[in-house]
């Protein structure tokens, strides 16, 4: 069996779980998410866990168990909890700041840049003073939803917008991204001589 599929799913207290025909809707603090259940998989909830079982040992049905038991462990986790994304800004005169629905941005381009948080996104802005021990970190964008999805999808819409270059590591980055740097001209001749 597999072994991410196998392991049940522990169901927290203040989170219900309805079980429908080819769904399963779990409702909690922060939100109601609804997962597809593929055809031949079946979902039971026993002595507050879910339980996903598979009808044979296919490589299809041993696919869609692992998947649709991680699917399910994040809808609970995200009704819960919620997940968080933390984005850095650094960069010498960029700036962040939330204002309302709309995360504006100023990025070293022309023209500001703002993006419309989609439904369910909270965002927060904590701006920060350039040193030397945090080469010029700009600002913290912290994004939070209870759906992981969502939220991965917005957090790189973000960085998209200015991804992080490797000489100077200006631009946008996930707090937990490691940044392989590259030397430049100068350090390159210095090198030959």
């Amino acid at each position: 069996m597999s072994r991410i599929g196998r392991a049940p799913i522990a169901v927290p207290k203040g989170v219900t779980i309805t079980i429908g025909d080819g769904e399963v809707a779990v409702k909690g603090p922060k939100g109601t998410l609804t997962t597809p259940v593929p055809q031949d998989i079946t979902v039971v909830q026993e002595d507050g866990q879910l339980v996903v079982n598979r009808p044979s040992d296919s490589t299809q049905h041993k696919s869609l168990h692992g998947l649709t038991r991680a699917l399910l462990a994040n809808a609970v986790t995200g009704a819960n909890t919620g997940f968080t994304k933390i984005l850095q800004l650094r960069g010498v005169g960029y700036r962040a700041e939330a204002a309302g629905k709309n995360l504006n941005m100023a990025l070293g381009y022309s023209h500001p840049i703002s993006l419309p948080l989609p439904a369910g996104i909270a965002a927060s802005v904590v701006p920060s003073t350039p040193t030397t021990e945090n080469g010029f970190l700009a600002a913290t964008i912290t994004l939070e939803c209870h759906s992981k999805q969502i939220l991965g999808d917005f957090a790189a819409e973000v960085r998209r917008q200015r991804p992080v270059e490797p000489y100077k590591g200006k631009g946008l980055r996930y707090s937990t991204e490691v940044v392989k740097r590259k030397m430049g001209k100068a350090a390159k001749s210095d090198k030959k001589k």
